[in-house]
């Protein structure tokens, strides 16, 4: 974890800033490797500490030996001026997208009772390490793929096993019992499984309606391995599928492919996801296509960048995006088509396995 603490001090010192106290989990275990569910790290130029309670210290001498350990006892007023008492009269930047109204009240408060040369003056600060982290190094890749991978088997286990009269529920059920059998710590969400009209909800849930022959059904999923996230969705058909649902399945395939043959390095998100858009705005279903192409995965489902209309975010070189465009037609149904792969020699090599329909000559 060093070289990530090592780009941390970089990005400090390109800054106004002489450490960061990170509250973040994810940005602690990327950080150090401490998965504890309580703690702060602070570092800066000449340190890097976890500050936790005893219910951690063991966990963080294992997971943590690079990182001094600050035991905390008791309430934050007892041992967080210790803690930040070597850096008095310097700027400490804090996470103000993690941390409450509450938290910086106190913060403020227990800061504001330490000794006058021992307070350090503590800035709000936000994405420093979400930046760092939305370019994946060799080992975080290897643990995007492994989870693609879970994600890809549990898929195809079930896909090929659902016969109508299947309740939603059940589909999900059986990807997450398969993946969790199969090397998944967890799921990187809750299964999205919408058959029918329900899938023309980007974002439904599965419930105990039995799925119809010959209606869409749109399955998004992802598992957890070593903390790394996978995300993929599928539209597949039960039985035999109707002209409707081949016309419409083709172009988002279309869609699907060409964004990720076209999509270089440098680009932005608003450009990948033109590419896209635009493809399915001619076939005359735009308007259907109402949410952005893709976003980064990491140790979080949805991380920096946003590959979408407004956004302004580079597409850089190891950075691990999704590519799923849809079409949603209300009293009809979606299909929408996700892969997740990494931004490789300037373009975007795919590591979904799970096999694409192929309709119409697509």
């Amino acid at each position: 974890m060093i070289n990530r603490v090592d780009r941390l001090r970089a990005a400090l010192d390109a800054t106004d800033l002489d450490a960061l106290l990170v509250s973040n989990a994810h940005n602690r275990r990327y950080l150090s490797g401490f998965t504890g569910t309580s703690g702060w790290l602070l570092v800066s130029q000449d340190a890097a500490m976890v500050a936790t309670d005893f219910r951690y210290w063991e966990q963080v001498a294992n997971q943590a030996p690079e990182f001094g350990l600050y035991k905390q006892e008791g309430a934050l007023a007892a041992w967080l001026p210790g803690f930040l008492a070597p850096l008095g009269g310097q700027k400490i930047g804090f996470e103000s997208t993690d941390v409450s109204v509450a938290s910086h009240k106190q913060l403020r408060d227990v800061i504001a009772g330490m000794a006058p040369a021992q307070r350090p003056s503590l800035l709000q600060v936000e994405g420093v390490v979400e930046r760092l982290r939305s370019v994946k190094d060799a080992d975080e890749i290897d643990a995007l793929e492994r989870a693609v991978h879970v994600g890809d088997a549990a898929f195809a286990h079930v896909a090929e096993r659902i016969e109508p009269g299947w309740p939603e529920t059940r589909v999900a059920w059986e990807i997450e019992k398969y993946a969790r059998e199969n090397g998944a710590e967890a799921m990187s969400f809750p299964t999205i499984v919408g058959s029918g009209p329900w899938g023309a909800m980007p974002h439904c849930y599965p419930r105990a309606n039995p799925i119809a022959a010959g209606e869409p059904i749109v399955i998004d999923m992802g598992v957890v391995v070593d903390g790394y996230c996978s995300d993929m969705t599928r539209t597949i058909v039960v039985g035999e599928a109707d002209d409707r649902f081949q016309q419409l399945y083709d172009i988002v395939l279309v869609a699907q492919e060409t964004a990720e043959e076209t999509i270089e390095t440098g680009m932005s998100g608003a450009v990948a996801h033109q590419i896209a858009h635009d493809i399915i705005e001619r076939a005359g279903y735009g308007e259907n296509f109402g949410h952005g192409l893709g976003h980064g995965v990491g140790l979080e489902i949805h991380e920096h960048p946003r590959v979408g209309k407004t956004s302004d975010d580079a597409i850089e070189e190891g950075m691990v995006i999704t590519v799923e465009p849809g079409i949603y037609i209300p009293g009809w149904g979606g299909i929408r088509i996700e892969d997740m792969g990494v931004m490789e020699d300037g373009k975007y090599r795919n590591f979904t396995t799970a096999p694409k329909l192929r309709m119409l000559g697509a």
